[in-house]
């Protein structure tokens, strides 16, 4: 888990939070606001705490492709992203429970994939099940293979927590990392 590199104690806590985007909502948008309420979802049941919350919605050609959930959303998804650049907007949000302050940060990564055919979105839904990630790409596995180039300010960020943003929000609460 990311979050283990700061080698600081946690809780992980997953909220029930509804991902749809609003109507009119851009990317970024959509993925900062999922951020912040993954955070105060949680916050009733931890009101001393700093609560991290994260979200990412990855963008091409002005449509949004969040979780797909299914492996024919996922093939649809890779399908339409081969041979393409695509720009994955993971969002981080630190809401201190106790004051009511919540830091967010946004963190865009252009992902170039390389072109994808037919079998090799096959070979790669049968062997990670990416059904769970914006993008159907899980880039921490398998899903690197699929990638030509990667442009981010934050490496950890494609993988769903941007670290260097969290050690960030966290200095703001008064909490050192090293």
């Amino acid at each position: 888990m990311l979050l283990e590199r700061l080698q600081i104690a946690f809780e992980v806590v997953a909220p029930d939070v509804d991902e749809t985007p609003l109507p009119g909502e851009d990317a970024a948008r959509t993925a900062v606001r999922l951020a912040r309420l993954k955070a105060e979802a949680v916050a009733p049941r931890h009101p001393d705490a700093l609560i991290i919350g994260s979200d990412q919605v990855a963008v091409l050609d002005g449509v949004q492709m969040g979780k797909p959930g299914t492996r024919e959303r996922a093939r649809q998804q890779l399908r339409f992203m081969g041979g393409r650049t695509v720009v994955f907007h993971t969002a981080l949000a630190l809401l201190n429970s106790a004051t009511g302050r919540c830091g967010s940060r946004l963190v865009p990564t252009e992902v170039t994939f390389r072109a994808l055919a037919n079998d090799v979105i096959e070979r790669y839904l049968d062997r990670e099940q990416p059904y769970h990630c914006a993008g159907s790409a899980r880039c921490e596995g398998l899903g690197i293979a699929l990638v030509s180039r990667l442009e981010s300010g934050d490496p950890s960020a494609l993988i769903g927590l941007p670290l260097i943003a969290l050690v960030d929000l966290l200095g703001e609460e008064g909490v050192r990392i090293v």
